[in-house]
């Protein structure tokens, strides 16, 4: 009878060993042979926005004229556990940049910020053939869902790609869904959805590959994962009251 009993028992488990991810779906990438892909290059310099922290070094010939517009910056922020100070886009898209006044910064990229600094610098003719740098100091993208580790990742190289950011968050799980990896990006008020097919070497071509600051990407489960969640849920009980009723008869065996 205790035989019976625990084959009957094993029986009940069975559910829970076969459901299983499907090995295709749990590949990256569709690559069996070498293959190049060209890359489609869209824009990749990233738009600056409200609260972003810049940095922004001006050097030339004379390196006393200079230091005014390199004085300490009082805004600071912890990024990766170190502390940093810049110059932090206000609310109106300004910043205070010392020797010049206020500046619109929020909806031009780095690059256009830093002629339009330079600009200024040789109309006024407040420096001899001056050179400025501009840099993102609070980077950072976010991913989240069926990674092993979610997480904020900072970026202080200021490039990232979609496949590094993952590599980041301890890779997808078995359960992820490999073919819906949501990208959110929002930039100069406008917020983009894209999905990305990690089952597919397209990925590689595309122009959302490379990130840009604040972006998030999200790894929706795959039918597996919610189905096990449906039938540990509807099993549970059945389980539970199994247990229950095994100890009650193993007591009962034990005893005669």
């Amino acid at each position: 009878m205790k035989g019976r009993f625990l084959s009957f028992f094993y029986v009940l488990l069975l559910p829970f060993f076969f459901s299983c991810a499907n090995y295709k779906e749990a590949i990256n990438f569709n690559i069996t042979k070498d293959a190049i892909a060209q890359i489609q290059y869209q824009n990749t310099e990233s738009v600056i926005q409200k609260n972003d922290l810049l940095s922004i070094v001006v050097t030339s010939k004379s390196p006393e004229a200079s230091q005014i517009y390199n004085l300490p910056v009082g805004v600071s922020r912890m990024v990766s556990n170190t502390e940093v100070s810049g110059y932090l886009v206000n609310e109106d898209s300004t910043i205070q940049f010392p020797g010049i006044g206020t500046l619109k910064a929020a909806g031009l990229t780095k690059t256009q910020l830093k002629d339009r600094i330079t600009q200024i610098l040789l109309q006024q003719k407040l420096l001899l053939d001056p050179i400025v740098s501009v840099r993102n100091l609070n980077f950072k993208v976010t991913v989240l869902g069926e990674v092993t580790r979610p997480t904020v990742v900072n970026v202080p190289s200021e490039k990232i790609n979609m496949l590094e950011a993952l590599g980041f968050a301890g890779d997808l799980t078995l359960y992820a869904n490999r073919k819906n990896v949501l990208l959110i990006r929002e930039e100069s008020g406008t917020r983009t959805f894209k999905v990305m097919n990690l089952n597919s070497n397209e990925i590689f071509s595309s122009p959302y590959f490379y990130l840009r600051p604040n972006d998030i990407i999200y790894v929706q489960p795959n039918k597996t994962k919610i189905t096990n969640a449906s039938a540990l849920r509807s099993w549970l009980p059945v389980v539970f009251s199994t247990i229950s009723l095994a100890s009650v008869v193993l007591y009962r065996i034990g005893r005669e």
